[in-house]
């Protein structure tokens, strides 16, 4: 006898049950419906990259979270990939011919060997939106519009998007007097503001050698609030005369100028100067996206990252784009209970009951029927009592019940009974499919 293995899962990992797949894939299906209406096109990547494509392109806080792949044999060494942006990057590069600008959707697991907790776990999916081929502000505005009209399609309503921008970064690093490696311990400690504070930053940047006094000057810039346009406008007077901070802050002016024009609220983002993104590999506007409660991080994260493809290719691709983080956006939709209250527990529509096992081929010729007409059916297989049936069908959640007994059977009628309303109707059964969808319309 086979020796019995207890049933676990590694952690971070998780089954989703049906009911909770239906809302998965009710979140999954707005997200996907925006892309494509703002142009996005499908595309699918290997679970699995090559090692040599991943390394070197996060920093390595983050790789040291991506997975190994053992296999048996062979000298290649592979990685469970740690997110879309690099395997596009690949893609492109490999693809020359490819259409510009490319403008892809991608929906996939990425693995990260991260400390599991609320929102954060280790196989997750990813739902990002990327433009390739455009240097154009557009681009990046473009992006902030898809992530507003998700999170308002899915009725979010207290967030906002952080916009920033990493030259802005680098032209306070050069106010402040730091350069090279120096600049990206900066990015380091800046991206842990929200988990240890200011002073912890400051404690931060001290421990890796920067002088007080530069520390101070830094803090006071990255602390400059107020709306979007009067911050840009207050930064640009402090470091006037660094050139690349004047680039990164005409950049963001451009930007929120073509968001009024879409249409895209102010008060749905603002520009924060802290924010960071802690990837290495973003050059130009970064944003992310927080919700106000529950406290859960942010729930979408991305930005420009001109030079990412110029690591597999000869040839330079300005790109940007971003991550819609589905996992921490159905966290906050379970908490505060934001579907829609006509999303039933279960896809099924119509359980046909079997009456007789005499009467099974009629049966089976009914269901066929119904699914044709576009129904989604389940044929009880047992020839239980109706109670039974019915209780089956109610703790699934199945609105409607379809009743083939004698009677039905030799006059070519069938009982359709509406199981939220307890009511019912003998009908043809040509006619039963248009009798359901009038009561679901109905409901």
């Amino acid at each position: 006898m086979t020796e019995r293995v207890e049933p676990r899962r590694p952690r971070g990992m998780r089954d989703i049950l049906p009911k909770n797949m239906i809302l998965r894939q009710y979140v999954i299906g707005v997200i996907q419906d925006v892309f494509e209406r703002f142009g996005f096109e499908p595309l699918l990547t290997p679970s699995v990259e090559l090692a040599e494509t991943l390394m070197g392109k996060y920093g390595p806080d983050a790789e040291r979270l991506i997975y190994n792949v053992r296999k048996p044999r062979g000298r290649e060494k592979l990685a469970l990939r740690y997110d879309l942006s690099v395997p596009l990057s690949r893609v492109v590069a490999m693809h020359p011919d490819l259409i510009l600008p490319f403008k892809r959707y991608q929906i996939a697991p990425v693995w990260r060997a991260e400390r599991p907790q609320k929102g954060r776990y280790r196989e997750f999916y990813q739902c990002d939106a990327d433009t390739v081929g455009s240097a154009s502000m557009l681009a990046d505005a473009e992006i902030i519009a898809v992530i507003y009209t998700i999170l308002e399609r899915l009725g979010f309503r207290r967030y906002a998007t952080k916009i920033n921008n990493r030259k802005i970064l680098a032209g306070i690093g050069i106010y402040a007097g730091m350069e090279g490696k120096a600049l990206t311990h900066l990015y380091r400690a800046i991206d842990k503001l929200d988990r240890i504070g200011l002073d912890g930053v400051r404690t931060e940047l001290s421990e890796g050698g920067i002088p007080p006094e530069v520390i101070e000057r830094m803090m006071d810039l990255l602390q400059i609030r107020g709306d979007s346009r009067s911050a840009i406008a207050e930064m640009m007077h402090r470091l006037e005369g660094v050139d690349i901070a004047a680039e990164g802050l005409n950049e963001l002016k451009e930007l929120i100028a073509d968001l009024d024009s879409m249409g895209v609220p102010e008060d749905t983002y603002h520009v924060d100067f802290s924010m960071v993104r802690g990837l290495d590999y973003y050059t130009g506007p970064i944003y992310e996206t927080i919700v106000e409660e529950p406290k859960i991080g942010s729930i979408t994260g991305g930005g420009r990252y001109d030079h990412l493809i110029e690591m597999f290719s000869d040839t330079g691709y300005p790109a940007t784009g971003t991550t819609i983080g589905i996992e921490r956006i159905i966290d906050v939709m379970d908490e505060l209970e934001m579907y829609p209250t006509t999303l039933r527990r279960t896809l099924v529509e119509v359980l046909v009951m079997q009456f007789a096992p005499d009467l099974l081929p009629q049966t089976l010729h009914l269901a066929h029927a119904l699914r044709e007409a576009g129904l989604r059916v389940e044929v009880y297989f047992e020839p239980d009592s109706l109670r039974k049936q019915f209780r089956y069908a109610s703790r699934k959640g199945i609105s409607f019940a379809a009743i083939l007994g004698p009677d039905e059977a030799t006059q070519g009628t069938v009982t359709i009974r509406n199981l939220d309303e307890s009511t019912q109707r003998t009908v043809l059964q040509a006619k039963a499919a248009a009798l359901i969808r009038n009561w679901a319309h109905e409901g």
